[in-house]
């Protein structure tokens, strides 16, 4: 682009790996403050347990300036819908044959496991392709069960995940769980 002067100017977007699931994130909570603000459900990010080391002070307050994961983190979503317990993950991936199962870590696998094992609504948020797929936690342990890959295909998703609608409250969601569950 040329500014007055002929000044070129050129814009750069950075992507790192830490941030790409930020932009689904955003609009998975947006759709929580919509449904908390209408009685829908309460379901909330969970904080990072972090341990902190050093902080500093100043006239603005407090600031950590060194700190610690005390534990791994398992899925990034939790809370209540319905009477029932909810925990999910948003996952995002570039590839656009396949969701790399790797995304998943081997703790979260597990949690996956505990929660459906103990009656809990459990499921991935995929970003892929430019669409949003809700994973049940069942199907995602049964295709690493059965299937060597070391991937999701896309077809996959498009078969046995549920396709989320994006509006103006954010990712809808509730609205695909709603139909799984029937209510």
């Amino acid at each position: 682009m040329l500014y007055p002067n002929n000044i070129k100017k050129t814009y750069t977007k950075f992507t790192t790996h830490s941030n790409r699931g930020m932009d689904l994130e955003y609009l998975i909570e947006q759709a929580n403050e919509y449904y908390i603000e209408n009685d829908i459900a309460y379901i909330y990010k969970k904080p990072t347990p972090i341990g902190v080391t050093k902080v500093a002070y100043s006239n603005k307050g407090k600031r950590i300036e060194d700190g610690f994961y005390k534990t791994p983190s398992t899925l990034d979503f939790n809370g209540l819908y319905k009477g029932y317990y909810v925990e999910f993950d948003a996952k995002v991936t570039q590839n656009k044959t396949s969701f790399p199962i790797s995304n998943v870590h081997e703790h979260q696998i597990k949690h996956i496991r505990n929660i459906n094992k103990h009656g809990g609504i459990v499921f991935l948020i995929i970003a892929m392709n430019d669409k949003y797929f809700l994973l049940m936690g069942t199907t995602f342990l049964d295709f690493i069960a059965k299937e060597k890959r070391k991937s999701i295909p896309y077809e996959y998703l498009e078969k046995y995940a549920y396709e989320i609608k994006f509006s103006l409250k954010g990712l809808d969601y509730l609205t695909v769980l709603n139909q799984i569950i029937g209510g």
